[in-house]
């Protein structure tokens, strides 16, 4: 279980940061998420910095995009038990963890407001560091490791990408993608193209591992 250490001077900010759109259409948690998304991706990037002085921008930034992801970020969120605390609308099973995501960085948005810069950074950094320190090398992600997979396994051939459908309301939308390799086929979700792709090449990774 992870908590958080702060206690809050203007405890409706963290009220707001618990409610999601749908469930509030207009007091919510997005303009809170959007600050938090801040603070969280400059506070991770400052902490990798320190600690790994000899990786390059590459490195770092595959690192960043790990611990700030929707699954590193919706992993927090179920160790803080958040599910039983949000207050949300009809949610889908593939937005759940997007919600949980954009949860914990509202509520670091909500802290910044509350507390400042420091305040948060400190309430992150007890949270990430031992997050960061996980992984001796590097990892890179799914559609680069699906690329060299296939590069190497098929004389250079390269994935192909699909986008299929958004599906969900207009204001929070999943996109889906497929994506073809090697004769298999695999599909992904997310609240981006982006991350659509990166789920379907995750997908599709298991699939040819077996």
């Amino acid at each position: 279980m992870i908590e958080i250490n702060y206690k809050f001077n203007d405890e409706s900010l963290l009220e707001t940061a618990l409610t999601q759109s749908g469930a509030n259409a207009a007091h919510n948690n997005e303009r809170l998420e959007f600050v938090g998304d801040r603070v969280l991706g400059l506070t991770v990037a400052e902490l990798l910095y320190q600690m790994y002085p000899n990786e390059a921008e590459g490195e770092l930034a595959r690192r960043h995009a790990m611990l700030v992801s929707t699954e590193t970020l919706a992993m927090v969120a179920d160790k803080m038990n958040l599910i039983n605390r949000v207050h949300h609308g009809h949610m889908t099973a593939g937005r759940i963890n997007h919600m949980l995501a954009n949860t914990v960085e509202a509520i670091f948005g909500a802290i910044f407001i509350d507390g400042g810069f420091d305040v948060a950074r400190n309430v992150i950094l007890g949270i990430w560091r031992d997050l960061a320190a996980a992984d001796a090398v590097a990892p890179k992600d799914p559609k680069t490791q699906l690329q060299e997979l296939v590069q190497r396994e098929s004389a250079g051939a390269l994935p192909v990408y699909e986008f299929l459908e958004s599906t969900g309301a207009p204001h929070s939308p999943t996109f889906n993608v497929r994506v073809t390799a090697m004769g298999k086929t695999a599909t992904g979700a997310g609240a981006s193209k982006k991350v659509a792709s990166i789920n379907a090449a995750a997908a599709l990774l298991k699939i040819l591992a077996i």
